[in-house]
């Protein structure tokens, strides 16, 4: 199903008037106190500009202007029975379908041959060591909201300490690989490099 939006931040902002009506600071206040910005990448220009896109889509609409003290006049938004449809329509295809995603990480292993091996080597060393110290930060966040908080509500930041844990097992297992010199085609790597440091063309891999 094609979306005319796929920001994760429009069906976050959907799923906060799910519960309530809402102006868009108290959107994001959610949002952070929830720590659903480590999963959806918020900041608050981006935020009004999704709600306004929403609005235009008649997936919300202004339900009351409100004002606090000497503070400027905020607009709360309400979902419409459009919106409700679309939220349910989209969470449903996120949790069922899984979908192509083009990692960072993926990218630079799909073109780590550009670097030499002892290189390639160092670079994962160093991920390897990010990786336990995120680990180490995520087992205390971990034990923190477990104690807190229904397990219903950081499912989401336990999916990512999985990924975090095997992309680290990954990690390991390549670095041994390439040290050890058990990996596949890494007699032709270094013979590649061996020949462009030489000044030489390197062989065509066949």
């Amino acid at each position: 199903m094609s979306r005319k939006s796929s920001n994760p931040l429009a069906l976050a902002v959907l799923s906060c008037l799910f519960e309530r009506p809402m102006h868009p600071y108290e959107i994001a206040t959610t949002l952070r106190e929830r720590h659903k910005d480590e999963s959806i990448k918020l900041n608050y220009g981006s935020l009004y500009a999704v709600v306004e896109g929403l609005q235009r889509r008649r997936l919300v609409v202004a339900a009351e202007t409100m004002r606090e003290g000497n503070r400027p006049e905020r607009t709360v938004y309400r979902l419409t029975d459009a919106g409700r449809i679309e939220l349910v329509d989209w969470l449903s295809e996120l949790l069922s379908e899984p979908a192509k995603e083009f990692t960072q990480f993926e990218a630079g292993l799909s073109l780590m041959a550009v670097l030499a091996p002892e290189d390639a080597v160092k670079c994962l060393e160093g991920r390897r060591g990010r990786l336990e110290i995120e680990l180490a930060q995520a087992r205390s966040l971990r034990e923190l909201l477990g104690s807190k908080l229904p397990r219903l509500f950081w499912v989401e930041g336990e999916y990512r300490w999985k990924l975090k844990e095997a992309e680290l097992a990954f990690v390991e297992k390549l670095i041994a690989d390439i040290t050890a010199g058990t990996l596949e085609g890494l007699a032709f790597w270094r013979d590649t490099h061996g020949r462009l440091a030489a000044g030489e063309a390197p062989m065509k891999f066949e």
